[in-house]
C-alpha cells in the first residue's frame, strides 16, 4: 500500500500512465494482487475519494498534478463502472431497485507518482 513512484514523459497521455503503473506494481509482485494486470480495468484519480476518473487521452502534464490514486473500475472488481456512472442519477435507480447505489461501495485505490 505503498506509494509507486513512476517517471513519466511529457508526452505520456492519462491511460500511458495506468499501463506504466500497473506494469511496475506487478513487476514488483506488490501486495495486495490486483484484480486484473489489464490497464484498461483501471482509472485514474485525483483523490481516493474521488468517483470521477480521469479522461485516458488526457496529456499528464496538462492535469497540474503529480499525484494520482489508481483504481480498479467497479467492473474488474465484479461490480459495474463506478467512473462511467453518471453520478446520483445512477446511484437513485439502484438505491430504488433494491440494489446498494454504487457510491456507498467499497472502492479499493492504489496511490501512484
Amino acid at each position: 500500500m505503498w506509494p509507486l513512484h513512476v517517471m513519466a514523459s511529457a508526452e505520456w497521455t492519462v491511460a500511458d500512465l495506468v499501463a506504466a503503473a500497473v506494469a511496475l506494481y506487478v513487476k514488483e509482485g506488490r501486495r495486495p494482487l490486483l484484480p486484473s494486470t489489464d490497464p484498461a480495468a483501471f482509472g485514474l484519480h485525483y483523490s481516493q475519494f474521488s468517483l470521477e476518473s480521469l479522461n485516458p487521452k488526457e496529456k499528464i502534464m496538462e492535469l497540474g498534478s503529480r499525484s494520482f490514486f489508481l483504481c480498479p473500475t467497479s467492473s474488474a472488481a465484479g461490480g459495474q463502472d463506478v467512473s462511467s456512472s453518471s453520478g446520483t442519477a445512477n446511484g437513485v435507480i439502484r438505491a430504488a431497485s433494491g440494489k446498494t447505489p454504487a457510491w456507498l461501495s467499497y472502492m479499493a485505490f492504489w496511490p501512484t507518482m
